[in-house]
């Protein structure tokens, strides 16, 4: 259903990408994504969160943290990024971004806890008194007192399997209280995942009891005599749900398919972030009437449910998106290993080997074999990649050179 949206808002970033991808400058399994949108995205999302008193915090994950994303989101008005976990931190962070929280919805490690500190985050997620005083035994070793932010849950509240954990809301305050006496750290606010999530039955964003528990515990804590209590709100994040989030007492807010245009929110409405990322293959080989495409980060982002895909191929050379086809594709088994995935071929396909072939997912790049590449220059005519990246947001491998020739005698 994104290609649909790209195909009506954003034409040009398909074209770029095929004109690219003709040219060799974007090999197959990569993301493109278009930096002008997300740039403008960014600056309008950063804007709205500034009027309603709320902080950003980029999640770079869905991206493959790509380093020229991050700096673009650095110029338009979002500095700080949260880590899925600890290696998304330092990724995100070499990419350009601060640390603005971790620890969530990943705990830190116990062995690699002063590494934790020593990223300087803003805030440090724990689920239990134990993880508090292991980060406050590695602050203490680095000089530092580090704000907490404690994962509240209640009875009523919703998780995703494997994602459950957290300071029950009946016992925070003495928590907290207890959590206070550790050197080197000081509880500052709450947080769970998700405070909302996407209803496909209205095709609204929609509350989740989280977040009335997040509201709870802000109150329960400013009755215990804190101030200036942070509450972090993630999930399904767009600038369409920030007034609801502030109305409830959320403080930060952490945008990561809304950079994008890619929330499930993105695909039933048009909002203002405009869709800005492809997935990018081509024609491998033929077998059994299917033309095969190359794979490596054929994950679909499962939140939207089962649903078939539909590719556009570029025939014959032509960057045009009035000359592609769009045809259904048989995507892998989720038990195999996404090697390619396969279009089955009619008679008036006329579909070559080396055919561009571009998907419209909703990634999650990081758990994916796959690259990323920043094209900037799309909204003024001139496309350029930025950068080939791999999906831990480090510069991919590169080709070793030849050896030497042991019959050729000019190199002796």
């Amino acid at each position: 259903m994104f290609l649909d949206l790209l195909k009506r808002r954003n034409p040009a970033l398909l074209d770029a990408a095929a004109q690219l991808h003709r040219a060799g400058a974007i090999p197959p399994n990569t993301y493109v994504i278009d930096l002008d949108a997300v740039g403008r995205n960014a600056a309008a999302f950063a804007a709205e969160a500034s009027r309603l008193g709320l902080r950003p915090f980029a999640m770079t994950k869905q991206i493959g943290r790509n380093p020229d994303v991050s700096r673009e989101l650095v110029s338009n008005g979002i500095s700080h990024a949260v880590g899925v976990d600890l290696e998304c931190a330092i990724a995100a962070r070499n990419g350009g971004l601060a640390v603005g929280h971790l620890g969530h919805l990943v705990q830190i490690p116990r062995h690699q806890a002063v590494i934790a500190a020593s990223l300087q985050p803003l805030y440090w997620t724990v689920f239990s008194e134990t993880k508090a005083h292991e980060a406050g035994a590695a602050s203490v070793a680095l000089g530092r007192v580090q704000d907490l932010l404690l994962r509240v849950v209640a009875p009523e509240d919703r998780f995703y399997a494997g994602h459950e954990g957290g300071f029950p809301l009946d016992g925070l305050v003495a928590a907290a209280d207890r959590i206070d006496t550790i050197p080197g750290v000081r509880v500052a606010g709450v947080t769970t995942f998700p405070a909302t999530l996407f209803d496909a039955e209205s095709g609204t964003a929609v509350a989740t009891p989280n977040r009335a528990t997040l509201t709870r515990a802000k109150l329960l804590l400013e009755a215990s005599g804190r101030r200036n209590v942070q509450v972090n709100a993630p999930g399904t994040t767009s600038i369409s749900v920030l007034a609801d989030l502030a109305a409830a007492g959320a403080t930060q807010v952490e945008p990561g398919h809304g950079l994008t245009g890619t929330t499930p929110l993105h695909a039933v409405e048009d909002l203002v972030e405009e869709p800005a990322i492809a997935y990018v293959s081509e024609v491998s080989h033929f077998y059994d009437d299917s033309a095969y495409v190359f794979g490596g980060g054929l994950y679909v982002d499962p939140v939207l449910g089962d649903s078939h895909t539909n590719a556009l191929v570029y025939r014959g050379g032509s960057p045009r998106l009035t000359d592609a086809v769009e045809l259904a594709v048989a995507m892998p088994a989720a038990e195999s290993i996404d090697y390619y995935c396969s279009i089955p071929l009619g008679p008036e396909a006329s579909i070559e080997i080396g055919d561009t072939v571009i998907f419209g997912f909703r990634p999650q790049v990081f758990v994916t074999r796959a690259l990323t590449a920043a094209i900037s220059g799309i909204s003024s005519g001139t496309p350029r990649v930025e950068g080939i990246w791999a999906a831990t947001g480090a510069a991919p491998l590169t080709p070793l050179p030849a050896p030497p020739d042991p019959q050729d005698r000019t190199q002796s």
